[in-house]
C-alpha cells in the first residue's frame, strides 16, 4: 500500500507505517510542508498514494472526493492528545486496512471505531 503522510506526524509516528508491505512517503521529505490542501490532495492523486493527515478538512468529501483518488484516512483525536493515543490509532488503522483497499475510499479513524465512507467508481 501506498502512504503519503501529512506533516502532522513526527518522526516516531510516521514510523509505525514504515513496514515492507507500505510504501512511505511524508509531505515533510518531499518538501511540501506548507502546501495547501488541494495541492496536496493533487498530489496524492497524481502518485497514486493515499493520504493520512488528522487534518479535518479532508473529511469534506465535497472538497476532496473519495471517488477521485487513492483514499483519504482521517485520524481523529482530540485536542493535545498523547502521543500513545495517535500510536494506537495508527496500530488500529493499520491492522484494519491491511488486505483491503483504500481506493475511493474516505477512512475517519477514531478511538473506538472506524467509519469507512466508500464510493462505487
Amino acid at each position: 500500500m501506498k502512504f503519503k503522510l501529512d506533516e502532522n506526524f513526527g518522526t516516531r509516528t510516521s514510523g509505525l507505517f514504515r513496514d515492507p508491505r507500505h510504501d512511505v512517503r511524508s509531505v515533510a521529505e518531499e518538501s511540501l510542508a506548507g502546501a495547501s490542501d488541494q495541492m496536496l490532495y493533487e498530489t496524492c492523486r497524481t502518485e497514486c498514494r493515499c493520504l493520512v493527515t488528522l487534518d479535518l478538512d479532508f473529511a469534506d468529501v465535497l472538497r476532496f472526493p473519495p471517488l477521485k483518488g487513492p483514499g483519504i484516512v482521517v485520524l481523529r483525536v482530540p485536542r493535545n492528545p498523547s502521543l500513545e493515543l495517535l500510536e494506537n490509532l495508527v496500530g488500529y488503522f493499520l491492522a484494519e486496512v491491511h488486505g483491503k483497499s483504500m481506493e475511493n475510499n474516505l477512512w475517519i479513524v477514531e478511538p473506538g471505531r472506524i467509519r469507512i465512507h466508500q464510493v462505487e467508481s
